[in-house]
């Protein structure tokens, strides 16, 4: 394995290349000198609009390298390994299908390329789900429907086989292609719904070509997604990366298995942002020793990784608080207790505050089945995706993207009274139906249910029980469905105001 060092100067040539790669021939090639490129240009595709676009790829050694599109011509020539890469200067949206010509010796052509906004798509299960059928899961709602309604030629769709290695790969080992959106494309890859309903909103508002990469793997962990650079840059997770990087075996549960062979490929390929949607399998599993307590930090990982390797600084990164679910509530106990979960939604907020760029999307409003971990409602998660990308990425601002969140909190004889962030038109209740879910605590620090009152835009919080109120938690349990939102309909997010939760 090569050192960081040699790592850091190979990726300032070559940044498309994944880290830690010497490839002396195209991969997957026959002939060393055959002019190649990732599997992620292809037919069909979006390049991303507003925003310099890196083209790499393999040819002959020292040979000259020419790539054409939309009127501009950029030349290099591949170093002594056979690489090359260019720069195109920055595209505008185009509905038009052009041809990005590749020359050096030979001549490659993609053709009905469109220009408009790129997003990764990553996770676990909840993101791979499709809108149809998938074997032990059941379909989105109306997916009849919205199969049928799919009809989006401008929306381009590229889903990453599973796939493992040990060290990062130059390229992906088995090729899938670009797409263009309609019921039988989503169906006959099974794409991703919630990956397909945010682009669908983008698409339609912005108007313009979106294109939407899929890589996710259900049942995974954080881990195996993350770089070697990414845990190196959060100081109690370095040795884990070290650790693993000299370890030869491969699983889907391993640290940096998964990125090696799903992420590292397509790494530089010019995008708007990435939407991560993952996490259960870190809230349960190894919870006995306490490990899911640390997901916040293998968040920052992951994402200081993944940005390190795109050559685009902080990019928008929105991702999704899991949904209730009886993890402890079943007769084998998947966590520690019914407060593992909300315990674990307090680590993903914790992350959507310290990770610059970032949204997170709450979910406890949109479960049809507590005994379910694949909500069908998956309409809704890319609708508030969307609007997280609408507000923060595209300057929406008349577009509300959060609901309420929790600010301050003051004691008042026996109430305890509650600010918020983001109460947007005002707080309410979402059924008409006083607010449930609030437990107010004493001195003991003993939890009670507790009544809450909307005076304007705090909550008044109180149990006849606690005469002298210290704390304050909401939504605290696995299976915690709240009614609390403000009036764009959005819902809170769960909090405790215990000190060994509050989210800073």
């Amino acid at each position: 394995m090569k050192s960081l060092s040699a790592l850091s100067k190979s990726l300032a040539f070559f940044t498309g290349l994944a880290l830690g790669s010497a490839t002396l021939a195209a991969p997957g090639e026959s002939n060393p000198g055959a002019l190649k490129l990732p599997a992620i240009f292809g037919d069909n595709m979006v390049l991303q609009q507003q925003q310099t676009v890196p083209v790499w790829g393999w040819s002959a050694p020292g040979a000259a390298v020419t790539v054409k599109f939309a009127g501009q011509s950029k030349s290099a020539h591949a170093d002594r390994q056979g690489r090359w890469r260019v720069k195109l200067g920055k595209l505008r949206a185009s509905f038009e299908p052009q041809s990005l010509v590749i020359e050096s010796g030979e001549t490659k052509v993609f053709t009905n390329v469109l220009v408009g906004e790129v997003w990764l798509c990553s996770g676990q299960s909840n993101m791979e789900k499709p809108i149809g059928e998938q074997p032990g899961q059941k379909p989105c709602f109306h997916a009849p429907e919205e199969l049928a309604a799919a009809n989006f030629p401008a929306i381009r769709i590229f889903k990453v086989e599973k796939d493992l290695s040990p060290a990062p790969l130059d390229d992906f080992k088995r090729v899938n292609t670009w797409r263009a959106c309609d019921s039988n494309a989503l169906e006959t890859i099974k794409f991703s719904a919630a990956a397909y309903f945010f682009g669908r909103e983008i698409h339609t508002n912005l108007n313009v070509p979106v294109g939407l990469v899929e890589s996710s793997w259900g049942g995974t962990r954080i881990e195996p997604w993350t770089p070697q650079a990414g845990f190196q840059s959060v100081r109690s997770l370095a040795k884990l990366g070290i650790a693993e990087a000299r370890s030869t075996k491969i699983s889907n549960t391993a640290p940096m298995g998964i990125f090696n062979a799903m992420i590292a490929p397509m790494t530089g390929f010019a995008i708007r942002g990435a939407l991560w949607y993952q996490g259960e399998s870190n809230c349960m599993g190894t919870s006995d020793n306490g490990d899911y307590l640390t997901y916040a930090d293998k968040m920052a990982a992951l994402v200081a990784g993944w940005r390190k390797l795109w050559p685009e600084g902080n990019f928008p990164f929105y991702f999704v608080q899991i949904a209730p679910f009886k993890y402890y509530g079943r007769s084998a106990r998947l966590t520690l207790s019914a407060e593992t979960l909300p315990e674990f939604w307090t680590l993903q907020s914790r992350a959507e505050r310290n990770i610059k760029n970032s949204g997170m999307v709450v979910t406890t409003d949109l479960v049809d089945s507590l005994n379910d971990i694949h909500p069908r409602d998956k309409q809704d998660v890319g609708h508030r995706l969307a609007l997280l990308a609408r507000n923060k990425t595209y300057g929406e601002k008349n577009v509300t993207a959060s609901g309420p969140v929790f600010q301050s909190l003051k004691i008042e004889g026996h109430k305890a009274v509650l600010k918020f962030e983001n109460v947007d038109g005002g707080l309410t209740s979402r059924d008409g139906q006083p607010l449930t879910w609030f437990a107010v605590a004493g001195p003991d620090g003993k939890f009670v249910d507790a009544d809450a009152k909307i005076v304007g835009d705090t909550l008044e919080v109180s149990s006849d029980d606690v005469d002298k109120p210290e704390a304050v938690r909401f939504a605290w349990r696995e299976t915690a469905q709240p009614n609390f939102c403000n009036k764009a309909g959005l819902p809170a997010e769960p909090f405790s105001t215990d000190p060994r939760w509050m989210v800073r």
